[in-house]
């Protein structure tokens, strides 16, 4: 018999071997960064009792697995924002974005390692970071008790003078612990209970917005504290006629005045004085319409278009209404950077990644410098007649200044949004808040007294 055929046999199965050879090389080595990462490894679900925990600033647990369990102790407080793992749909929040951190690092694609990894016992085997948030739990519980008696809302409270997050809160919320049964109905939910609208949730910011127009004024020297105004309680411009809430006329008003009783028609006027193009140049150095750095997905403002502005709309911007949509992470970002002397601070949640060996500390960095300290100051003195003896006197605290302006953001698709964004103390600031509960009506008296308690409660628990 020939030996022919049997060495072509032998060419094709030595062939055969060097593609699943080199097959098997492929995926080990270059497929297998991808593959461990993968959320879909069951290999990581079989280690879940290795994923690394999640605590508060004081090292409280708000996530950590026991046995194969992923446990939220503080259920549905901060449901979005911590987020939940789940082998069936995934990851979310802080679960999702520091996934690669938190995940144990024997959850490799090598099955060696896979191997040794499951014969260990579980005591032994690495475990994954540890997360040390910025949450302050007394400020993330007022916030979150306090949201909670409406059906919507959210609200976020930071610290400017270093951008770190101490309470973020929206409801409706869930219970993670239970992600893997209930998913289906908050998925189909018309109350998007998934939805952080802490950062994701976009609203007009009504007369909050007045925070942004006062300062670009006052920056660009198109008023000053001693400017004065006239309102008659309505405006019209174009085919828009401007009036003030509830059919109100402020009269004739200095502009710490028609800022502290809200005067839409003097702040029409403001705009209209500003100008597109300084509005716009001025909504550039306030991020407004950027991405805003995060250690959670957040959504952009949403502008008018530029192409497309009238001087109707351009008045009405100067209220916070029009073709304008931001979130509350966006005005508390607004309101910080008041209280900071005009330095938006960078907004932090994770403060450390605590490894095996090592801790990486997260930076305090500014994102932009809007406005000059000057403009600063004098906006937070009139922030401060807003609650001194404007709208906003129910955010008053006892022996403690409040800077603070209250919004009531009309939609077409109902009531209005009640807003209201503080900080406080109004001379040495500590904490800034946005709160905005949808559908609630009057923000002084529906989100202002959120505002309140929640200032309360982080002045008097010691941040420093």
């Amino acid at each position: 018999m020939s030996s022919r055929p049997i060495a072509r046999l032998a060419a094709v199965f030595v062939v055969l071997f060097a593609i699943l050879a080199g097959a098997q090389v492929y995926v080990q080595v270059v497929l297998s960064p991808e593959l461990e990462a993968s959320k879909y490894n069951p290999f990581r679900t079989n280690v879940a009792q290795n994923r690394g925990s999640i605590v508060a600033s004081d090292g409280t647990v708000l996530a950590e697995s026991i046995g194969r369990r992923r446990v939220y102790p503080q259920g549905a407080e901060l449901a979005q924002a911590v987020g939940y793992l789940s082998p069936r749909y995934g990851t979310s929040g802080l679960e999702s974005s520091f996934d690669r951190f938190l995940s144990a690092p024997v959850v490799a694609a090598n099955p060696a390692t896979q191997l040794k990894s499951i014969l260990s016992p579980p005591n032994r085997r690495p475990h994954g970071a540890r997360l040390v948030t910025t949450i302050d739990l007394p400020t993330q519980r007022v916030l979150y008790d306090d949201l909670a008696q409406y059906a919507r809302g959210a609200g976020v409270v930071i610290d400017p003078r270093s951008g770190e997050v101490l309470a973020l809160a929206s409801v409706p919320s869930f219970d993670p612990n239970d992600v893997d049964v209930i998913f289906p109905q908050l998925s189909s939910s018309t109350q998007s209970p998934l939805l952080d609208r802490a950062t994701y949730g976009l609203y007009p910011p009504g007369s909050t917005f007045k925070i942004f127009t006062a300062a670009t004024a006052l920056e660009d020297g198109v008023a000053t504290p001693q400017s004065t105004y006239d309102d008659p309680g309505k405006f019209t411009i174009g085919d828009y006629t401007v009036h003030d809430n509830e059919g109100e006329a402020t009269g004739h008003r200095d502009l710490a005045g028609a800022f502290a009783l809200s005067s839409n028609v003097d702040f029409a006027h403001i705009a209209l004085e500003i100008g597109v193009d300084r509005w716009f140049d001025a909504a550039t150095k306030w991020r407004l319409g950027d991405t805003i750095p995060f250690d959670i997905p957040t959504e952009s403002a949403r502008l008018p278009s530029r192409a497309e502005m009238t001087p109707g709309i351009l008045a009405q911007l100067g209220f916070g209404q029009a073709d304008l949509l931001v979130s509350p992470l966006q005005m508390a970002l607004i309101g910080a950077t008041i209280a900071a002397g005009g330095t938006m601070p960078r907004p932090i949640l994770v403060r450390e990644i605590d490894t095996t060996g090592h801790r990486v500390l997260t930076p305090h960095q500014p994102l932009a410098q809007p406005v000059s300290p000057e403009t600063a100051a004098e906006v937070t003195l009139l922030m401060q007649a807003v609650v001194r003896r404007g709208t906003g006197t129910a955010a008053a605290l006892p022996r403690t200044a409040v800077a603070g302006k209250t919004g009531t953001a009309t939609n077409p698709a109902g009531r209005a949004h009640a807003w209201f964004v503080a900080f406080a103390p109004a001379d040495a600031p500590r904490v800034a808040v946005a709160v905005v509960v949808e559908n609630a009506g009057y923000g002084g008296s529906i989100a202002a007294p959120i505002a309140r308690d929640v200032l309360r409660v982080a002045l008097a628990h010691g941040l420093r």
